[in-house]
């Protein structure tokens, strides 16, 4: 049978790798159903836009006659949303190849380009509210997360083909818009590094905004290496390093800071990935590292998890203190999962393979746990203070 996206992950595996890592979404498919005769290009209206969207996995039937820009339309979109529901659950879905640069290659239609950017630009009003812990708003507007990452590597790719197309008015477009993004991010940073009691938010900034120029690279990446696109990428590729003048030089500062005080923290979580409970409750996705003392407590009460639970989440969270060198997430967190437990640490401890039984005794281990929230976020305040002393203009 014809099948214009043969070659991608189809769309019904798509839409059960979605409720593999994030089934508290399957209440919200219902109040957002995708209305008859509407294609999934067209849909996506609104902050929960995407949930519309998702609902639209089964729409995808192929003839001969089928129009292949139309599928590969639908598909991008469906890609879009996918990737937004999951990339800050503990499994995201791997679709950033396509949509930051191979269904932009493919789609050789003008129109049709301009149809995938159109929706890119109606994606990024979607919201991140129950689905990412991971979002830093300090000056009223909406804030500052991972998801913004994703959406400038999506735009990069749009400004990428239009350049190639020579599609003046719409690579402009792109360009406007990327530019409208990484300013307002630059200005979110601007603004904790100058209030005073906003040191973790820079540090949660500084984590987010190297982050998402990186993926605005690796967005960069896809393009082919021509004349014409030598100004767009010496105006947004590379601000995490050399390319310092854009924006005042502050995803620089950014990039500096983290890797002074927050890079052995990572993002990607790999030991928690294979612990199912923690993807049964919105409640149970991680906030940015290291910053898990909270998270922690939730999970020794969570109503969601069982002892059992408990215990498998311990055992995943002391082996990652294990095997990621100079990290502070996984202990922050059991030292939040101790705080909370109190007299059934025993309790969940009987959940836990003997090795972690063992580990538990280590003595580095117990320093670690020793040390409050408190004395900790202070000295993280401290260290933030005079990283961004030694990053300042």
């Amino acid at each position: 049978m014809f099948n214009p996206i043969e070659n991608y992950i189809a769309p019904d595996n798509l839409f059960g790798l979605v409720k593999n890592t994030a089934p508290f979404l399957a209440p919200a498919f219902e109040k957002h159903p995708l209305p008859a005769g509407l294609r999934l290009i067209d849909a996506g209206h609104g902050a929960q836009g995407y949930l519309q969207v998702l609902n639209g996995w089964d729409r995808f039937t192929f003839t001969e006659e089928s129009d292949i820009d139309a599928v590969r339309e639908d598909y991008f979109a469906y890609c879009l949303a996918c990737h937004h529901a999951t990339v800050a659950t503990y499994v995201p879905t791997d679709v950033d190849s396509k949509i930051r640069g191979l269904l932009w290659r493919q789609t050789r239609d003008r129109d049709s380009r301009r149809r995938l950017f159109d929706f890119a630009l109606r994606s990024l009003n979607w919201s991140i509210d129950g689905i990412s812990k991971r979002g830093t708003a300090l000056t009223g507007g909406a804030p500052v997360s991972g998801h913004n990452g994703e959406q400038l590597s999506v735009l990069a790719g749009a400004l990428g083909a239009f350049v190639k197309a020579a599609d003046d008015e719409y690579a402009e477009h792109a360009a406007n818009a990327i530019e409208s993004e990484l300013a307002r991010e630059a200005a979110e940073f601007d603004f904790a590094l100058a209030h005073k009691g906003c040191e973790l938010d820079a540090l949660r900034l500084a984590a987010s905004l190297t982050h998402n120029v990186g993926d605005l690279d690796q967005g960069i990446s896809f393009w082919p290496t021509q004349p014409t696109h030598d100004p767009p990428r010496a105006r947004f590729g590379r601000l995490a390093h050399e390319n310092t003048k854009p924006y005042n030089g502050n995803f620089q500062r950014a990039a500096l800071l983290y890797k002074r005080a927050m890079s052995t923290e990572g993002h990607r979580n790999y030991p928690l990935r294979g612990v199912k409970a923690l993807r049964r409750s919105a409640d149970l996705l991680l906030p940015l590292g290291p910053f898990f003392d909270e998270w922690g407590g939730l999970v020794a009460v969570h109503s969601a998890l069982s002892w059992e639970d408990r215990g498998e989440i311990l055992a995943a969270l002391v082996h990652g203190c294990r095997t990621i060198p100079n990290q502070r997430g996984y202990f922050r967190a059991l030292h939040g999962m101790v705080d909370v437990l109190g007299g059934n640490l025993e309790r969940v401890l009987r959940f836990t393979p003997a090795r972690t039984r063992a580990e538990w005794k280590d003595p580095d281990l117990r320093r670690q746990l020793a040390v409050s929230r408190t004395s900790f976020e202070s000295m993280m305040r401290k260290m933030a203070a005079a990283a961004a002393t030694t990053v300042a203009r």
